[in-house]
């Protein structure tokens, strides 16, 4: 059957055209031009279209009739469309429904009192999640010490394995580089006195006592706070946290209890360890550039280890564990729904890490302090 496209001009200046038989992959790029020059002809007043006889149609023909009518359109021509099918008449009135050059986004500028309502009511909200969020960490735990936790044993491996021995060389590095700093720093003032041998005292107390734990809580923020964030967030993003809480598998069991237990258990021995490397790194500064004899080095250490000390800086690390762990999960599984948002909890998740460790090293000073420890 003929398809080809059947126009007239009427002697009122109406352009009809009149769809019959099949338009499929047409092509007549001829009678298509032919067909828009009429239309931007000064003589039409007016658009037609009939389709009474059409049969089969595809986009071909959808194009074809847009830009007829965007040309109509744009000469404020006024168009008919008669008998023309259902789905074919959808498609054009999306096409045109469609913002092609969407306005930008209106920004309306509040008062003072609103940003400050606005930020304590974020405050209140985020207040109120947090504390959500560790109450269900605490029941998760307690589930844990009952023998009731949907916790996976091979997830708790995973984390501990991550947080636990592929974590030494870094914190062996920065500790050694923090005792061998501390070493530099004490003997210039001590050297005043002529005291330099006293480093090794001041090392190993600073080590024990808090920088080593601290050292390590930066750490271990930067490098499994962050991965928490991350692939929990990335587990946010593809839906999957939705189907677990979809199968009733409780969230906090099965995601935030195995890396919480992991890293509260292996802080307190990354910070021994730590303090260890730290003391090396300081024996090195002693004995190699301030010329302090191994024996003595060795015995100005043994005699400036407390057990007091020793044991404030496991519980820092302790507390940084668990502030760590929780940071990290809270913002993964609160991350959005896209690849940024996940660089964002990441971010968020490092820098509260810190923050609250720095807080909490506040706290425990004072209570050591009023205390006498």
């Amino acid at each position: 059957m003929e398809t080809k496209l059947k126009y007239l001009i009427t002697g009122d200046g109406v352009l009809e055209l009149e769809l019959a038989g099949d338009y499929l992959k047409y092509d007549d790029e001829k009678v298509i031009r032919e067909l828009y020059a009429a239309t931007e002809s000064s003589r039409v007043r007016g658009v037609r279209v009939t389709a009474a006889r059409l049969r089969r149609w595809d986009s071909t023909l959808l194009v074809i009739l847009f830009n007829l009518e965007k040309i109509a359109r744009r000469r404020k021509l006024k168009v008919q469309m008669e008998q023309i099918p259902d789905g074919l008449k959808q498609m054009l009135v999306l096409a045109f429904a469609v913002d092609r050059k969407p306005a930008g986004e209106k920004t309306e500028s509040i008062g003072f009192f609103e940003k400050v309502g606005n930020w304590g009511i974020k405050i209140v909200s985020g207040t109120r999640k947090g504390c959500s969020f560790l109450v269900g960490a605490g029941a998760s735990f307690g589930r844990l010490l009952k023998g009731k936790a949907v916790m996976r044993r091979v997830d708790f491996l995973f984390a501990l394995e991550d947080c636990g021995y592929k974590a030494l060389p870094i914190v062996s590095l920065i500790s050694f580089m923090v005792g061998l700093i501390l070493a530099f720093v004490g003997a210039v003032q001590l050297k005043t006195f002529g005291a330099e041998i006293y480093v090794a005292s001041l090392v190993t107390i600073g080590m024990t006592r808090i920088m080593g734990a601290v050292m390590t809580g930066i750490i271990m923020a930067g490098r499994t706070g962050a991965s928490y964030a991350a692939t929990i967030g990335t587990m946010q993003v593809n839906e999957e946290i939705d189907a677990l809480k979809t199968m009733g598998v409780p969230v906090g069991d099965f995601l935030v209890l195995p890396r919480m237990t992991a890293l509260v258990l292996t802080m307190p021995l990354l910070t021994m360890w730590s303090d260890f490397m730290g003391m090396l790194g300081g024996g090195f500064v002693g004995i190699t550039m301030l010329g302090i004899p191994f024996q003595r080095y060795w015995e100005l250490s043994v005699e400036a280890i407390s057990l007091g000390n020793f044991l404030v800086g496991v519980f820092h690390g302790f507390i940084f564990g668990i502030v760590i762990a929780v940071c990290g999960c809270y913002y993964g599984i609160n991350c959005g729904r896209n690849a940024d948002s996940v660089g964002v909890a990441t971010t968020k998740a490092v820098v509260s890490a810190i923050v609250w460790m720095i807080v909490m090293t506040g706290i425990i000073t004072v209570i050591c302090e009023v205390l006498g420890i």
